[in-house]
């Protein structure tokens, strides 16, 4: 027989549906608790900062351009004054919408490709969603600074890229201090000593304090046809007493990945690798051509990095003997070495006093100058000076004078 549910029962899961009706309809949305913009030469990003993490969508429209950022769940203090446009940014707007969303339109000044991420609470920073702005990538032709062809020999050409910039200050010393600002002064100081150098010249992936996004940071030492980048940071734990420097390479899994990012994108393939287009190349000999080009590559950061580490050693300590390899983007150019040094540790405070000090800065640009350096007078790239200098013969005072200046 079949049974029937009592009427008791029947109220109970009335009353427990309505319940939980209520509790959903009650439950907290993510509030926007502020919403930042700041604008560079050659970008502009936009954060939220948020109470909670969201699921948000970012779309693009025309006539007029326009980027549409829709955040699922949230609310915003409607008083809120949205900040003032530039950059690429000329007008901030937002609305609420369907299933209580929030929508935000930023209408374009000139057309821009929208980038968004997520980022994790650090330090004093919770949630956050951020949308990076980028010229559309026909408005940023190549700019050759020099050619190989020159029958007097080309310098050679180090790209310097410091840390973070902009609305992203790095990691934060105890005492305040911000890495973004440590790493410009000392790649400044870095360019000055290199561009002192016979056969060698220095170019900055950025001398302000503003943000460039990481992969327009390995763009710009690419269309300045750099020898080699030279990423400089500032290391961060939460274990305050931990000091030291320590350089990096890419890690076979993230030239695996990057690898494949390449051969999958058409614009990447049309590019050249090593001098040489693989838009025209078979699936097979791109990858060949690619896995050479760089093999090469890391095999030179390699060497590269050693070369810096022992002139760090020789004037503090290292983390540990020994170089140490990682997936980090700025370090996944396919035929340019590339190296990141963390100069210190800013969460020391002995270290973060240092860091702060013009004296220190220049010892850091010293060493990483003289490591690279001893690495291209041992790899001279065909047709530089450097090159021209290493086949003539010796001479002691010279030697002598170019390796003490700016001491």
């Amino acid at each position: 027989m079949q049974r029937t549910p009592s009427r008791a029962l029947i109220l109970v899961l009335g009353w427990a549906s309505l319940l939980l009706a209520s509790l959903t309809a009650a439950a907290p949305a993510v509030t926007i608790k502020d919403v930042r913009l700041w604008a560079g030469p050659d970008a502009t990003r936009l954060v939220f900062d948020l109470s909670a993490p969201a699921e948000s969508n970012v779309m693009t429209l025309q006539n007029p351009d326009r980027v549409v950022i829709d955040i699922s769940g949230a609310r915003i203090d409607t008083a809120r004054a949205m900040p003032e446009g530039q950059g690429f940014v000329k007008q901030l707007r937002v609305g609420p919408q369907g299933k209580g969303d929030l929508r935000f339109v930023i209408d374009l000044s000139s057309p821009a490709a929208p980038r968004s991420f997520t980022v994790a609470p650090a330090a004093s920073y919770g949630h956050r969603l951020v949308v990076d702005l980028s010229p559309l990538a026909s408005n940023t032709p190549p700019v050759v600074v020099k050619s190989a062809d020159d029958a007097h020999g080309r310098d050679v050409i180090v790209a310097i890229d410091a840390g973070h910039g902009g609305v992203d200050p790095g990691s934060i010393g105890k005492s305040g201090t911000r890495e973004k600002n440590v790493t410009l002064a000392i790649a400044r100081r870095l360019k000055e000593r290199i561009d002192k150098e016979p056969g060698m010249r220095a170019v900055l992936t950025r001398d302000t304090d503003h943000f460039v996004e990481h992969r327009e940071r390995i763009a710009r030492a690419r269309r300045q046809k750099a020898d080699m980048f030279v990423s400089v940071h500032a290391d961060s734990y939460r274990d305050r007493s931990v000091v030291g420097s320590s350089v990096y390479v890419l890690s076979a899994r993230g030239a695996s990945d990057e690898s494949a990012r390449w051969l999958a994108d058409r614009e990447n393939a049309a590019d050249l690798i090593g001098g040489v287009s693989l838009d025209d190349k078979d699936s097979v000999l791109a990858s060949v051509l690619l896995d050479l080009s760089q093999g090469a590559s890391m095999s030179a950061s390699f060497d590269a990095a050693q070369k810096v580490m022992d002139e760090l050693d020789r004037i503090g300590n290292v983390t540990r003997r020994g170089v140490k390899s990682a997936g980090f983007l700025v370090l996944k150019s396919p035929d340019i070495p590339s190296i990141l040094v963390e100069t210190a540790f800013i969460s020391n405070p002995t270290e973060e006093s240092r860091l702060g000090s013009s004296r220190h800065q220049q010892r850091l640009a010293e060493a990483i100058f003289q490591g690279v350096r001893g690495y291209f007078y041992e790899n001279p790239p065909p047709g530089t000076v450097i090159s021209q200098l290493r086949s003539q013969p010796r001479d002691p005072t010279v030697v002598a004078s170019a390796s003490g200046a700016g001491q």
